[in-house]
């Protein structure tokens, strides 16, 4: 089975592939300070819940990470508790797509993940809006190359300055009110955080799609999609997983290397 590793910001999503099928996954908080055994304890914990074992059925592990202390111990983690050296997404490494940016090592590897994944499920051209730490558009065109995007603040990154800066905002739960006119404080912020979220990913993916051409498939994923995607009108598909998806694939393309 493959472990694959998903590290963002704010969020490390851990999930266990048989094959082709993702068998069980998880959502943690990203430490920057854990340690290798603890990272091992914690992975090693919850798939014990799942009925899995991390040094008897793991014999691959892939690792797409934005944070480097937090690679540095996963790497750790492999060595001791896997008794592999993990694929971690980094230059040198086969994608098996082209990154058109004019500095492809300024990358995150979740972008050339999704990238991966996305041309490989959906084909091109494509893009896809991760909603994270950041929100994230990646622009894949008809042949299967990067091409670029655009990043954003994020929707919990923007409501949270938001109400760190004025006084008496309180902090709410970014879900839909009743109505866009929002007639309390907390409905009007849900109104500002939902719908303005949304204006902000239609008009960003109709820009993009006139650069792209006609025929994009827009695939959205990360952790707060749930959150917008029914006030969203340009989403195609919902992929929650579709990083690891993309890590996954980038494992295969590198086990004769």
């Amino acid at each position: 089975m493959l472990l694959a590793i998903d590290v963002g910001n704010s969020t490390t999503v851990v999930g266990v592939f048989d094959g082709p099928n993702l068998v069980d996954h998880w959502r943690l908080s990203t430490l920057r300070r854990r340690t290798a055994d603890e990272f091992g304890m914690v992975v090693s914990g919850v798939m014990d819940l799942a009925g899995l074992d991390l040094e008897g059925d793991i014999n691959g592990v892939v690792i797409g990470s934005v944070v480097p202390d937090v690679t540095m111990a996963l790497r750790g983690m492999c060595d001791r508790y896997v008794g592999t050296l993990p694929v971690v997404v980094e230059p040198g490494v086969r994608t098996g797509i082209s990154l058109r940016h004019e500095n492809p090592r300024d990358l995150g590897a979740d972008r050339i993940a999704n990238a991966v994944a996305a041309h490989a499920l959906y084909g091109g051209p494509s893009i896809v809006v991760d909603f994270g730490t950041a929100t994230s558009f990646d622009a894949v065109d008809r042949d299967g190359a990067f091409v670029g995007g655009a990043i954003a603040p994020g929707i919990s990154t923007s409501s949270e300055a938001l109400v760190q800066r004025a006084a008496r905002l309180p902090t709410v739960e970014p879900v839909a009110p009743p109505s866009p006119i929002g007639r309390t404080t907390v409905t009007a912020l849900q109104s500002g955080i939902v719908y303005g979220s949304a204006g902000q990913v239609d008009g960003i993916v109709a820009r993009i799609v006139r650069e792209l051409g006609p025929g994009v498939t827009v695939v959205a994923t990360g952790g707060l999609a749930s959150s917008v995607l029914e006030a969203c009108t340009t989403i195609d598909h919902h992929d929650p997983w579709l990083t690891l998806k993309g890590l996954r694939l980038i494992w295969e393309r590198n086990l004769d290397v």
